[in-house]
């Protein structure tokens, strides 16, 4: 048996396609408030660009809040500043050193453009999974043309990475629909 093919490796990789589309999803605004709706922005900090978390703690108090507590009372409105023009449509009031953020209401255009944003970002994924799966299939095909494996073992193996495929694939499509029914819901 040769260390071209290694199956644990290649559900792996299908893994980190559905952890990279759950991460992209949790940076989907819904109508509830999550930190991970603002943990991308961009904030100018000490000559450098930094993510948000980096100078500042958010939190959830309330479902349609957050709350940012800045750490530097000098970086207050660069955090500001950098949460205004992130385009999220967000407006944060400062308290001290605490920005206040309330989460508005979606309309039904903007939950209709949110689903099919949630729906590019499914098929990415799915996309990503069918390219592991491939990767996998051309080290069977060039095992079997090397004669290292027969071609039963090769049929074997084959179903293995498609059914770990298949496994992956249901897995973004339960993501996307439990996105989904999240945008939808008022």
């Amino acid at each position: 048996m040769s260390a071209d093919f290694d199956l644990p490796d290649l559900k792996r990789r299908m893994q980190g396609a559905i952890a990279t589309l759950k991460h992209e999803l949790g940076g989907l605004r819904t109508g509830r408030a999550s930190a991970s709706l603002i943990e991308p922005v961009q904030v100018e900090a000490y000559g450098q660009t930094m993510p948000l978390n980096q100078v500042a703690t958010i939190s959830v108090p309330e479902a349609r809040m957050l709350a940012v507590q800045v750490w530097d009372k000098g970086m207050v409105g660069a955090v500001d500043k950098a949460i205004r023009n992130a385009n999220l449509g967000l407006s944060p009031t400062v308290e001290g050193q605490v920005l206040r953020i309330r989460i508005p209401e979606l309309n039904e255009q903007r939950r209709k453009e949110m689903a099919k944003v949630a729906h590019k970002y499914a098929e990415d994924a799915r996309v990503a999974v069918r390219h592991v799966r491939r990767d996998g299939l051309d080290a069977l095909k060039k095992l079997l043309k090397d004669k290292e494996i027969s071609e039963d073992e090769e049929k074997r193996r084959e179903a293995e990475v498609q059914k770990a495929t298949d496994q992956c694939v249901a897995d973004v499509d339960a993501a996307l629909v439990a996105k989904e029914k999240e945008i939808m819901q008022i």
